[in-house]
């Protein structure tokens, strides 16, 4: 019996990054044949993206405070990766720029180097863009021919770069909301939707890379409870609305009203006749800054309260989950904490950026104790 061993077939194929995710939850593997690949660098190479993305998604937080997103009007997203390189090149931009609704009404009497300044921030974004989906695409299909992915995870991997397509797709959407007439910023939904879609790819990407492994690992010291393990996914689902929540706050510029905690105005919740002044009533939940902020608070309670209880009702199971659990609580506390900071001193550049990359942190530990959690066994085989 030593030599044989047992292995289960991935899918055959996914449609999309999620789906390809959830599809293989009940697959469990034994440890790779003796000269089979290791799973190492595809494992590493997979948390290197994840790092990528990070830095996307500050980069675009910056871009965002210094208000540079809309210096670039144009997309082209082969020849643009190369900047202005004379006076002359320079000037043509800078005109270009000068044409958008948010020079016209909000940056009237720019100067040329002012204007170097924000371009540089978007072209930035940009350009790590490309650079992120060079870093994909060329390691993919290396690691596919030379044998180290199954046929399962290299569609996985294949519909995340198609996600990360979409994404740049959406990221155009979105600045072009933002040259329509009578516009200084991006929409919030088209701003919330390219955060969410960046947020998922990190998600994916620490997913399957935590699952690969060359080897079963050690059983559980004590038993998972089952709540515990539905309550690992609902926390994660907080934490996706909570970003979701944050980004029509960025994009609705609602974290420079109501500078001040626990209070809103001097209440504890703004009156119902000022959380749903538009009409109808559904915008509101998008472009009136009072409910727009008083829902991110009171789900910044949500995650926090669930993350405390999560972390209370594992801690006499496995010592491992426990201390993962006990993990994300600290960093929900935290994050709540700072958004506190970043509220009361309005928004600026280094607490809106300090904010958004713990969400990012409290993001991939979630995922990562979701799926050690709730999914013990390797994801794929050779």
């Amino acid at each position: 019996m030593s030599g044989l061993r047992r292995r289960i077939k991935p899918p055959a194929g996914v449609s999309q990054g999620l789906m390809a995710v959830s599809a293989t939850r009940n697959e469990v593997l034994a440890a790779p044949e003796r000269g089979v690949r290791s799973f190492a660098p595809v494992r590493t190479w997979l948390y290197v993206l994840a790092a990528l993305v990070v830095a996307m998604v500050a980069i675009g937080v910056a871009t965002r405070l210094t208000g540079s997103g809309l210096s670039i009007t144009e997309w082209k997203p082969v020849t643009g990766a190369i900047p202005p390189l004379s006076e002359s090149a320079w000037l043509a931009e800078f005109e270009k720029y000068r044409s958008s609704p948010q020079y016209r009404l909000l940056n009237q009497g720019m100067s040329l180097d002012e204007f170097r300044f924000i371009y540089w921030w978007e072209w930035a974004h940009r350009q790590l863009g490309r650079f992120l989906g060079l870093a994909f695409f060329a390691p993919l299909l290396w690691f596919w021919a030379k044998g180290y992915l199954s046929r399962g995870l290299g569609l996985a991997l294949l519909a995340t770069g198609a996600l990360g397509g979409l994404q740049a797709a959406v990221g155009w959407i979105m600045v072009a909301s933002g040259l329509e007439p009578g516009m200084t910023a991006v929409a919030p939904i088209k701003l919330t939707l390219h955060l969410l879609i960046a947020t998922a790819i990190l998600a994916i990407l620490l997913w399957l890379a935590t699952g690969l492994r060359d080897q079963r690992p050690p059983s559980p010291t004590r038993p998972l409870p089952q709540a515990g393990r539905a309550g690992a996914r609902f926390l994660l689902g907080l934490i996706f609305l909570q970003i979701a929540l944050g980004g029509l706050v960025a994009g609705s510029k609602a974290g420079l009203a109501y500078n001040t905690w626990p209070l809103m105005d001097g209440r504890l919740a703004p009156p119902l006749a000022g959380l749903f002044a538009v009409s109808p009533w559904i915008e509101n939940f998008v472009d009136n800054v009072a409910l727009v902020q008083f829902n991110h608070r009171i789900v910044a309670y949500a995650v926090v309260g669930f993350a405390l209880w999560h972390a209370f009702a594992v801690r006499t199971g496995d010592p491992a989950t426990a201390r993962r659990a006990a993990i994300v609580a600290v960093l929900a506390v935290a994050q709540m904490a700072l958004g506190i900071v970043t509220l009361l001193l309005a928004v600026p550049l280094w607490a809106g950026l300090a904010h958004q990359l713990l969400a990012m942190a409290l993001l991939g530990t979630s995922v990562v104790h979701l799926r050690l959690f709730a999914h013990p066994a390797p994801l794929w085989s050779h």
